[in-house]
């Protein structure tokens, strides 16, 4: 199945909890029931609502693509660029990045997200109110319709790319659990996104790479660029549908 990145479903049900949807308590058991420990989140949530913080956006950085994350210090980037997720606020500023590892003695070992906060600087609100879900859906759907043509083309498998929006959609787990408020097309497109970077992930497994140097070369390019354009359409979906729980549209 695929699943959603963690600080995906904390920033939608963070917000939720921040409009009075939910208790603070209960974000960290809707937004990653999947964990054995969570560690760091609440507080902080609490923190930013006692300033007057109601909005919970994510980011997905990576290594030489920041452009989804805040400004900020040198620790905030090199804590950003290890997790590739992170959650942050746009009045005050600030951030919080995950680290999910296994914990516990070997052959009795459960999953835990710490959260460390970090400085971040504040966001202005008309760069987060211009952003537009039909036409993310609409480019994503472009990408994925090209990016699907070219790895029909291109020889060895996994995903052929013959079908891929269909097997992204069967892919999605029904259990996902996103909070209840957000308009049917960021949840479509969340969930088509989401699907997509998950199975670009999973042909990007080296444990699946034919033997053939050049056609792995080829196949992981393109796979490179589909779960980047999966990964910009879930943040601005992710994003779009925390305004609404935040009754900001």
């Amino acid at each position: 199945m695929a699943d959603l990145p963690a600080s995906v479903r904390v920033a939608l049900w963070g917000t939720a909890a921040l409009a009075g949807r939910l208790e603070l308590e209960a974000v960290a058991r809707r937004a990653m029931p999947d964990l054995d420990h969570v560690d760091g989140l609440v507080a902080q949530l609490a923190l930013w609502r006692d300033l007057g913080e109601r909005l919970i956006l994510v980011a997905l950085p990576r290594a030489g693509d920041l452009t989804s994350m805040p400004r900020g210090p040198a620790d905030l980037i090199a804590a950003a660029t290890e997790s590739e997720e992170l959650v942050y606020v746009t009045g005050l500023g600030g951030a919080l990045v995950p680290r999910i590892a296994p914990f516990g003695p070997e052959g009795d070992q459960g999953w835990e997200a710490r959260w460390t906060a970090h400085d971040a600087d504040p966001v202005p609100q008309h760069v987060v109110q211009q952003l537009s879900l039909p036409d993310v859906e609409l480019q994503l759907r472009r990408e994925v319709a090209e990016l699907t043509a070219e790895l029909g083309q291109a020889p060895g498998q996994p995903l052929s790319g013959h079908g891929l929006e269909a097997a992204a959609r069967d892919s999605v787990d029904a259990q996902w659990g996103l909070p209840e408020g957000l308009p049917p097309r960021a949840i479509r497109v969340i969930e088509l996104a989401g699907a997509i970077t998950g199975l670009a992930g999973t042909g990007l497994d080296h444990r699946l790479h034919s033997v053939s140097s050049s056609t792995t070369l080829g196949r992981e390019q393109i796979l490179r660029r589909l779960h980047d354009a999966g990964s910009r359409a879930l943040v601005a979906a992710t994003n779009v549908g925390a305004l609404h729980l935040a009754g900001w549209r």
